[in-house]
């Protein structure tokens, strides 16, 4: 029996161990999929450290350096990051603050053996530098600036200061710590930096390039069909409307870190340096705002009876929504090709304003009764949907303010001669420009401010 009960035991571990390196491998192989630049990412990093190692390693680099050589190691560690913006930043974080530290934390020793060497005033003035030092450092990392692109090198400062100063009480040989110490960290930065550059290299300008492209994409398919019942039924609408939730919630903080790194990149391919990073922020910010919108108008669309509105009204805004939600998709194809399509796209919100005013007259018309007895679910809708239409014309300007200061390629002269589309675009202009909405005309008498006719 007990033999039973032991063969058990060690049949549901071995199955548990069984399931946990199933779990591991399966879970591995997902990271892979989702983003093979992950797998190559950590092969650079082992090619890194062994690279640096080497100088442990080998005799005559080892006596160059001593034990110092073993920062060198610790920079590839705590440098080495996923992109190439990141490296840098990190790095250049790291070698600066170490300079400065450095040379701060000899000024200091020196200042202080003035006084006196060993137990006399010497460690009074530098324990009141160090804590000076930190009280200011500490301090000014609380600058939102700082904290978002030096905080890291702040730390450094502070570490290198304290070491180089309080060590110089003990040893003559501060001055040789502080040049191996600066010597090592730069060598451990600059190869991290080099492999970073020149193999595979993972772009954050580009990164940031494609996801506001992307965001913008999901908002545009997920507001073509916001006002259609089925789909928003459907299993799509819920993988869509994940997506918009990712849009709203996720990609804030991703696309603010990404445009902090990428300000630390040197130009490639298609982004020159001084590429204006700070306008995707304000394209995403914009698409957020818009992305809220349109969350919260499809909220009230699933509880709301808008399908008993008048057929006037629900064809407008069925057709508001589409239309703006290929808008979106216009502009987010622009985004991501970097070409300037305003010739395609200036008609689109042209006739999405037009239909927004028609849509506000035919709410203030009162053309019958019937037009005011679901008018309560009516109006918030059509409200929200106007003011989607304006984020929508907003993201627009944003777009075209990125394609002039970014010197998108212009399409429209490709197509067309000296700056202007072609003949086939001019049709496909006037087609685009044409929207089927229901139009009122109402004249008001301006004394009596009544409806006297229509």
């Amino acid at each position: 029996m007990e033999a039973r009960n032991l063969e058990k035991r060690l049949w549901l571990k071995g199955s548990g161990l069984l399931s946990t390196i199933h779990e591991i491998a399966r879970l591995t192989t997902k990271v892979a999929k989702d983003d093979p630049r992950r797998l190559i990412h950590s092969l650079k990093f082992g090619l890194t450290i062994s690279l640096v190692s080497f100088f442990y390693y080998l005799n005559p680099l080892y006596v160059t350096f001593r034990t110092s050589t073993m920062w060198a190691v610790l920079t590839v560690v705590v440098v080495f990051e996923f992109s190439v913006g990141a490296t840098i930043g990190k790095g250049l974080n790291r070698g600066l603050a170490t300079l400065v530290g450095g040379a701060l934390g000899l000024g200091a020793n020196h200042f202080a053996s003035l006084f006196g060497k060993n137990y006399e005033p010497e460690p009074v003035f530098i324990t009141l530098f160090v804590f000076l030092q930190a009280v200011v450092s500490t301090y000014i990392r609380f600058y939102p600036k700082v904290k978002a692109r030096y905080d890291y090198g702040m730390l450094m400062f502070i570490l290198t200061f304290c070491l180089i100063s309080i060590s110089g009480l003990r040893t003559d040989e501060i001055f040789d710590l502080a040049k191996e110490r600066l010597s090592t960290i730069l060598i451990g930065a600059s190869t991290c930096v080099i492999v970073s550059i020149f193999v595979s290299p993972v772009w954050a300008g580009e990164d940031l390039h494609n996801l506001v492209a992307q965001n913008i994409e999901k908002l545009g398919s997920f507001l073509e069909g916001v006002m259609d019942e089925s789909l928003r039924k459907s299993e799509n609408e819920k993988l869509a409307r994940a997506s918009l939730n990712s849009v709203v919630v996720d990609s804030k903080s991703c696309e603010e870190a990404l445009a902090n790194f990428a300000r630390w990149e040197p130009g490639h391919g298609r982004f020159m340096y001084r590429h204006p990073w700070k306008q995707y922020l304000k394209i995403g910010n914009l698409t957020r705002l818009c992305a809220c919108r349109v969350e919260a108008l499809n909220g009230y669309l699933i509880t709301s009876i808008i399908n008993q509105a008048p057929q006037e009204v629900h064809e407008a805004l069925s057709r508001m929504s589409a239309q703006a939600g290929k808008a979106l998709k216009e502009l987010a194809s622009s985004v991501e090709t970097m070409t300037s399509s305003s010739y395609k796209i200036n008609p689109q919100i042209a006739s999405l304003k037009i239909a927004s005013s028609n849509l506000k007259s035919i709410l203030k018309s009162g053309l019958c009764e019937e037009y005011y007895k679901n008018l309560l679910q009516v109006i918030p809708v059509a409200a929200l949907l106007i003011d989607t239409v304006a984020s929508v014309e907003q993201i627009a300007d944003a777009v075209n303010e990125l394609s002039s200061m970014a010197n998108f390629k212009r399409t429209d002269i490709i197509n067309g001669v000296d700056g202007e589309p072609s003949n086939e675009n001019n049709k496909n202009i006037e087609q685009n420009a044409i929207v089927d909405i229901p139009s009122v005309i109402i004249i008001i008498d301006e004394e009596t401010d009544k409806v006297v006719s229509r």
